[in-house]
């Protein structure tokens, strides 16, 4: 009888953690890539979940990675259309160049085409006077379009281009996220994913090629779609690349790698982990969720995550109905707020029903007190009936 007891209430223990704790077949052993550059994040461009990461979030100088979130910035802000004069600021801006001349026009698409595919610097120059006047106005005004649209937490922008300056620093993950957001905008990622583009400037006709070894294909990787490379001696080499294959869509950034050729074996280690390894699957919009109150939340739409194939899983619920994916070791695959399906003040109100209304709304417990006083008073008859014979 006691063991019996024992099984009633693990049953019962089991069950009450059901809503908040869901597993999938057991995980498998993944060899982890040896990235030897001092920071990495691999994420999947279309659910945000995080695959690898390493010092992820800690502050680093971009180099030339800051070119994306200008280009982006550009094209959002801006009309692609506008001529714009060439400075005599922009024109002696240092570093990788496209040669613009003081007092040329050139639109405002094919700077942001000299500063994403050639590295320009004196593109970026150019763009950031035009849209805000002074490379100081850009600063502020493009660190708050990031943290505002992208959600960037660790990034402060001195400049459009990326030329050292001690304030100038983000992180592995806030590239990442401003890669993942700028890739959704199709004039982004068409310039993105140049190999090669014609050049017809005032002093410098030529093809622009881009830096980026593997979107050329000079390092094989047929899965590329697009890349920028930066480099400055405090930073150290930098590389931010996407690639796709079937449903998998990924964003390998690379931070302070020693030599060129680490950034790109390390991106390289990145993809081949990602695409053998992970897999995109979704929590249905059918599946409910209930909080340590009761409340019931549900998703508006399917949710879908990347998870390592064959890997456990564990759905969390906080009493903010925000639903938490959590990868076997602790990696926050994705989150949700998910939508109440009974709102509080209603259970709150269940609550507060007094025991004489619990009968009214609820007659089995009226039924059962009938059932035993009638089995009482048929009882208490016999007993008399029996105490009459026995005198």
């Amino acid at each position: 009888m006691k063991q019996l007891k024992l099984i009633l209430i693990f049953v019962v223990l089991v069950s009450s953690l059901l809503p908040f704790q869901v597993y999938a077949e057991t995980g498998q052993q993944i060899d982890v890539p040896d990235i030897k550059s001092g920071a990495a994040v691999l994420v999947d461009t279309h659910t945000g979940s995080i695959l690898y990461e390493k010092n992820s979030k800690t502050k680093m100088y971009p180099a030339s990675l800051t070119k994306m979130a200008t280009a982006i910035y550009a094209i959002e802000t801006g009309n692609l259309e506008d001529l714009v004069t060439v400075s005599a600021n922009a024109y002696n801006t240092g570093g990788t160049r496209v040669y613009l001349e003081e007092g040329e026009k050139v639109t405002l698409k094919n700077l942001i085409q000299g500063l994403l595919i050639n590295s320009g610097n004196d593109a970026g120059t150019a763009i950031a006077e035009h849209l805000n006047g002074s490379v100081d106005d850009f600063a502020d005004s493009i660190n708050a379009y990031l943290k505002e649209k992208v959600g960037v937490e660790q990034t402060h922008f001195t400049n459009p281009h990326g030329l050292f300056d001690e304030e100038h620093y983000t992180t592995a993950y806030d590239l990442a996220l401003i890669t993942k957001y700028a890739m959704k905008n199709p004039v982004f990622r068409e310039i993105f994913g140049t190999k090669e583009l014609k050049w017809d400037g005032e002093s410098w006709d030529t093809t622009l090629h881009s830096h980026h070894l593997m979107l050329r294909g000079e390092i094989p990787f047929e899965s590329v779609t697009g890349g920028k490379t930066g480099f400055v001696n405090e930073s150290r080499h930098t590389l931010s690349t996407s690639a796709e294959q079937g449903e998998l869509s990924l964003i390998a950034i690379v931070l302070q790698a020693d030599r060129k050729e680490i950034a790109y074996e390390d991106t390289v280690e990145l993809f081949d982990y990602g695409f053998e390894n992970f897999e995109v699957a979704e929590v249905t919009k059918e599946q409910p969720f209930i909080d340590e109150k009761n409340a019931s939340y549900r998703l508006d739409k399917p949710l879908a995550y990347t998870k390592k194939k064959n890997e456990e899983i564990e759905l969390v619920l906080n009493d903010q109905g925000v639903l938490q994916i959590l990868g076997e070791d602790g990696r926050l695959l994705s989150m949700k707020q998910l939508k109440m399906d009974i709102p509080n003040e209603a259970m709150s109100t269940r609550a507060e029903i007094t025991p004489a209304e619990q009968n009214e709304t609820n007659p089995i417990p009226a039924i059962l007190m009938v059932v035993f006083l009638s089995i009482g008073i048929v009882y208490l008859q016999k007993t008399i009936k029996n105490m009459k014979k026995s005198t």
